[in-house]
């Protein structure tokens, strides 16, 4: 992912040449990799975990692979690449995220904590809406960038890469379904036509829609401030409500038939989801307030939480804390997390440069109050939703997260020493799991195919033979060269 962690050092955001989407039918198809090239790799990425007969037995069985079915399979793969631009899309969103069947807000989700707790906005207990009503107000300057074709499009050297991804991080949500779930995606760019513009809002288990755009522009922070303080007054001084979202932390199937059954209980319920579905994403006030420090990150890891405020399907879940921190939980289905890395560094900067406060007008132009979503049910869907609440306490109880900032040296040393700092980190993470477990670990890195058409991941395996032997020779005790000497 060097291009990437290059695009994220040399960031610019805006750009009133190109067009964001300017170069999409001009990508290159995704190419197929030769039969000899992928049983090449496939031997490569065993042979660190077996020994020589069972290393010798896999190099049979790929042999005639080869020269069998492989063959076959080879020129099928070639022949549906000449009908598609990415032979790989359909079956990687099908296989990796649709077609699962446990709850993927649990374990496909993805969710990280807000940075900005680094400099002006540490946690401080009363600030949820303040600093809330500030990000959402970059946030939806980020979605005006991408709807109006201006975000800058990335590139790897003069190479533009693939920007789709930045099409699915508004107005998108997964559908769940009895066998395979399905993505709808709202949205559209100011060229394609109308666009869907409002926001979510979930607090205390009730549900909240306003419009963040009023008379063709989108609400100032003393605005969307308004918002959110009137859904926060009530939900605060009135009954908690059902908690319906906790059913996307859910089994899908279980969650799909749910679905089914509330949307047969009343016409008005298809519509209400719908709301949700289509939004641009969901903001949720959470009361709890998570100590993290630029030193541990630990307690605003967003991977769990209370389900009845997550609509786990949605692409972006913008989650505001009771004491001023942030986070985020987005369906994995949609887009990869580096495209909310890039929108979280465009926050982070935005707030650097206004120093956390607003600047602006104090003016409130009169715009409708928020509308409560309230949607039929029944015993038996309350009973569901408890169920889910039940399951997904069950489920998460034995998770363990930490993210702790390791400030000793970073990549600048590691650069000045001659050493990629990627291959660094990979080859610490090797020998720390080799020292632990006296054997090499399995390992998946991420990889970018961003400069094809619709390019999202591959799979790099970090764990080679070469890494292994290093391993060894780092714990061996007549081996001269350390660490300590190469930093």
């Amino acid at each position: 992912c060097d291009c990437l962690i290059h695009i994220m050092e040399n960031q610019v955001f805006k750009s009133s040449e190109e067009r964001t989407f300017q170069y999409q039918n001009s990508l290159p198809s995704l190419p197929v990799p030769t039969l000899d090239e992928s049983l090449k790799r496939y031997l490569d990425a065993v042979k660190p975990f077996l020994n020589q007969e069972e290393y010798q037995r896999t190099e049979d069985i790929v042999k005639k692979f080869e020269h069998g079915i492989g063959k076959v399979l080879q020129h099928k793969l070639l022949e549906r690449a000449k009908e598609k631009k990415n032979w790989l899309e359909e079956w990687w969103l099908n296989v990796a995220y649709l077609d699962a069947r446990i709850p993927t807000q649990i374990y496909y989700n993805f969710g990280g904590a807000g940075p900005y707790l680094e400099h002006y906005w540490p946690p401080k207990e009363g600030t949820q809406i303040e600093r809330g009503c500030i990000a959402i107000w970059y946030i939806l300057e980020y979605w005006e960038l991408i709807r109006t074709e201006k975000l800058v499009v990335h590139r790897h050297g003069n190479m533009p890469l693939d920007m789709n991804q930045f099409r699915m991080l508004f107005c998108t949500c997964k559908i769940p379904g009895t066998t395979r779930d399905s993505l709808d995606n709202y949205f559209r760019t100011e060229s394609e036509g109308e666009c869907p513009s409002h926001l979510i809002v979930l607090c205390r288990g009730r549900v909240f829609a306003f419009d963040a755009v009023h008379e063709g522009h989108i609400l100032s922070p003393p605005e969307i401030f308004r918002q959110l303080a009137y859904i926060q007054k009530r939900c605060h001084n009135e009954p908690d409500g059902p908690g319906l979202a906790a059913l996307t932390s859910g089994e899908r199937t279980q969650w799909a038939e749910t679905r089914e059954y509330l949307t047969n209980l009343d016409p008005k319920n298809l519509y209400l989801l719908e709301k949700i579905q289509s939004s641009l994403f969901v903001i949720s006030l959470d009361d709890s307030s998570p100590h993290g420090t630029p030193e541990d990150y630990t307690p605003v890891l967003t991977l769990i939480g209370d389900p009845t405020i997550r609509w786990g399907d949605k692409s972006y879940n913008c989650i505001l804390f009771s004491n001023g921190t942030f986070g985020s939980n987005c369906d994995h289905s949609p887009c990869d997390a580096m495209v909310l890395v890039f929108l979280s560094s465009y926050i982070d900067q935005k707030i650097i440069e206004s120093e956390g406060r607003w600047k602006g007008s104090d003016k409130v132009r009169d715009i409708p109050w928020p509308e409560e979503l309230v949607f039929t049910l029944n015993q038996n869907v309350l009973n569901d939703i408890e169920c889910a609440k039940e399951r997904y306490s069950q489920q998460v109880s034995d998770l363990q997260l930490v993210s702790y900032a390791f400030t000793s040296f970073g990549k600048a040393l590691t650069k000045k020493k001659g050493l990629h700092p990627d291959t660094f980190v990979q080859l610490g993470l090797q020998l720390a799991y080799y020292k632990l477990h006296g054997h090499p670990g399995c390992c998946y890195e991420t990889a970018t195919t961003r400069r094809f058409y619709h390019g999202r991941t591959e799979t790099m395996r970090p764990c080679t033979v070469e890494a292994v032997e290093w391993c060894k020779s780092m714990l061996d005790p007549s081996c001269s060269v350390s660490i300590e000497n190469l930093l």
